[in-house]
């Protein structure tokens, strides 16, 4: 079988994704453009042996509209021949990218492919594309006729499932910032992060490289004077179960970014003198209730380690996307994972979630964590919208 190999993996630093973040100057189209351009600086190919950029966007409408990683290939400088598609699982649309990616690789449909992500919330913000409309017609209104929820109230649901309080999840964000603030202060993050040129407040052009929504003095105690931000009387009434805690402390931030995976078959890689850094090993993608809409990860991550034939045990680190913090914490609990394996330089609560970067963001960081480790196997798993997740492992090379 043909082995999908990881050359480079590159990501932008994360941005506030609201007016005034660092990124929100810049147009989504030359965000995704620049990890193109640099992933192909870096490894030194041919662009125009590239057979295919996969990428994920999530809010496809207005600047991010009309396949935006064809128009941000085109702005990178690629040739012409070069073709692209942009695809939407919601938050793990890159990921699912970069499964589609690998497995053309796999299938012998590509020798070298590109899987990218990105997503600017600070120009497009988070509901934009529905244009105010019903997204789920008289189908979905029959087979749930109370209605489903938002993510926000999802996230509760887990809550009180898994029975996590207020202060487990305030001390794990807070957990999350200071592992992020301690990786940046170690330059773990130097090798995958390529810096952006951007204009501050100030109108001077300077180089962005850290990632802005990392917050190095958050602490547990900080976080538990914060509101809830999703209770109203009428979800109070239709779910008195509900502990009402997740809070923008223990949630993911609004959050600006790209990233980009070279990926080619192993015997391309040899032909062209390049030196794969990991494998793709196994994959998944699994559905789940969509009321909870955040708990596929569960089942995604049991069917990938019965593909790959591995227990939790085996695999050295875990990236599970910390889109809230209950998400990442039932799923701890469901496998009774090593805490200390679990997103260890931090997630998304302190590194952004920008929605259609952020499968190959934890990508990119996975496998600089195996390499600098010395780590063999990383394991990927990222909730979405309706109840999905994809699931992917990784080998070190």
């Amino acid at each position: 079988m043909t082995n999908a190999v990881i050359v480079d993996a590159v990501r932008i630093a994360s941005g506030r994704g609201k007016p005034g973040g660092a990124l929100s100057g810049t147009h989504p189209v030359e965000l995704l453009a620049h990890v193109l351009r640099s992933i192909v600086d870096r490894s030194g190919i041919d662009p125009a042996q590239v057979d295919d950029v996969i990428g994920g966007c999530v809010q496809q409408v207005g600047e991010q509209a009309l396949n935006i990683s064809r128009t941000a290939l085109l702005s990178a400088g690629f040739p012409d021949s070069v073709p692209a598609t942009t695809i939407d699982r919601q938050c793990g649309s890159s990921q699912q990218a970069a499964h589609f990616a690998a497995q053309g690789v796999i299938a012998g449909a590509y020798d070298m492919v590109i899987a990218c992500g990105v997503e600017s919330m600070s120009r497009i913000p988070m509901g934009t594309s529905p244009m105010g409309q019903d997204t789920a017609g008289p189908g979905i209104a029959a087979r749930y006729p109370e209605g489903l929820v938002h993510q926000g109230i999802s996230a509760e649901l887990i809550s009180a499932r898994w029975k996590l309080d207020r202060d487990t999840l305030d001390a794990f964000s807070a957990q999350s910032h200071q592992r992020a603030a301690a990786a940046i202060a170690a330059g773990a993050f130097d090798r995958e992060i390529v810096p952006i040129d951007v204009v501050n407040a100030a109108g001077d052009t300077v180089a962005h490289t850290v990632d802005e929504t990392v917050r190095a003095s958050t602490t547990a105690e900080g976080l538990s004077g914060l509101r809830p931000s999703f209770r109203t009387d009428t979800f109070a009434a239709r779910f008195p179960d509900a502990p009402w805690q997740i809070t923008p402390g223990n949630s993911s931030p609004l959050t600006d970014g790209a990233s980009a995976v070279l990926i080619m078959s192993e015997e391309m890689a040899t032909k062209l003198g390049l030196t794969p850094r990991a494998r793709f090993h196994s994959f998944s993608v699994a559905g789940d209730d969509p009321m909870f809409m955040l708990t596929a990860p569960i089942p995604a991550t049991r069917k990938v380690l019965a593909k790959a034939g591995l227990s939790i045990d085996d695999i050295d680190a875990y990236e599970v996307n910390e889109a809230f913090a209950p998400v990442p914490l039932a799923w701890a609990h469901e496998f009774n994972a090593d805490p200390a394996k679990l997103n260890p330089l931090g997630g998304a609560i302190a590194l952004g979630h920008a929605l259609g970067s952020s499968g190959t963001r934890l990508l990119t960081t996975l496998v600089n964590h195996l390499e600098t480790t010395g780590g063999r196997y990383g394991l990927q798993t990222m909730c979405e919208g309706a109840g999905m997740a994809n699931a992917t492992i990784i080998e070190r090379l």
